[in-house]
């Protein structure tokens, strides 16, 4: 019988990480370096293994593969077969990370025979003053934009949106955006790897080398209109759960809870994730129960319909389906 999942991160260095991976997560981390925990991944060469129960050094693909509907959903299974549509992240921005821009889906597959990338970010911890780069201050031509890039002058109009812990912002693809420094955050997105990087404040990586730049890829997906709400506007409901996202790509909810709440997800038709943001609790379900702690993802299978979130103190979660 399957059961609900926790797997083993991803830990990638980045030029731009920090140590935030650890000090807020607890992911005990060997570099000083971590900017991002892949926690849930179907990217080839990046898959997510198992670390719990009698499914410990599995894949992700391998378990699509044995269980199929069962784990991922008929309707997700019927759409996307053997691939797990999904990429969960934990990024910890110690630098400001590259601008940068993503194909569409139709881009993405004449150009590369992948998906496209959208994504949404959840602001964990945020320094004093730290900022996110969401689209451009003025709307752009394609000849403004592309004398920009080559002036070296990009920056001068880009949009920068200050935020702070539990603000978030959906991503479309198309969206000029950037991590600023100081901002840790979680990402839910396309299960993808597309990145085009347009500028990147002419530094060099940790191995001394300037990272490569795709301006020409970029010109002919990126949104050069301004718009007028860059960041999601909710209102935090206790005890119960508060949209922030839903599209054809993925939903996000967050929930905050200090008292046992029931799940029900017989008509979702869809596997469910939880990240776990703060706090502690445990999932009981017809065949046991499993705790979750801070800073863990935990996928729970299409086919376990009916769950109970117990905490052991006030928990904050996202919880992410299709």
């Amino acid at each position: 019988m399957i059961y609900p999942l926790k797997f083993k991160p991803i830990i990638k260095e980045k030029v731009w990480g920090g140590t935030k991976l650890n000090s807020i997560l607890n992911k005990k981390v060997q570099t000083d370096n971590a900017g991002e925990s892949w926690e849930l991944s179907g990217v080839e060469n990046n898959l997510s293994e198992v670390v719990n129960g009698p499914l410990k050094g599995k894949n992700i693909k391998e378990l699509i593969n044995i269980y199929k509907s069962d784990l991922i959903g008929k309707r997700v299974y019927s759409k996307f077969n053997n691939f797990f549509p999904l990429l969960i992240k934990f990024i910890d921005a110690s630098d400001d990370l590259s601008v940068q821009v993503h194909p569409d889906d139709e881009t993405a597959k004449k150009r590369h025979n992948e998906n496209g990338k959208n994504e949404m970010w959840y602001i964990i911890d945020a320094d004093k003053d730290a900022d996110l780069i969401l689209g451009v201050k003025e709307n752009l031509s394609k000849s403004e934009y592309v004398e920009h890039v080559q002036k070296k002058s990009l920056r001068n109009v880009l949009n920068h949106v200050k935020v702070k812990c539990k603000d978030a912002a959906y991503i479309p693809a198309g969206r000029i955006h950037a991590i600023m420094k100081g901002v840790f955050l979680a990402e839910i997105q396309q299960c993808s790897d597309l990145t085009y990087r347009i500028y990147d404040w002419d530094r060099k990586d940790l191995n001394g080398n300037y990272r490569q730049l795709h301006t020409e890829e970029a010109k002919d997906v990126v949104d050069l209109q301004k718009h007028n709400n860059y960041l999601i506007n909710y209102e935090l409901k206790k005890n119960d759960y508060v949209n922030l996202c839903k599209n054809k790509y993925f939903t996000v909810n967050l929930i905050e809870f200090d008292k046992n709440t029931a799940k029900n997800y017989q008509s979702s038709n869809s596997f469910v994730i939880f990240i776990c943001i703060s706090g502690q609790f445990n999932i009981n379900y017809k065949q046991g129960e499993i705790t979750v702690n801070k800073g863990e993802t935990v996928l729970i299978p299409a086919c376990i319909n009916n769950i109970e979130l117990i905490p052991d103190e006030r928990s904050e979660i996202l919880e992410v389906y299709i």
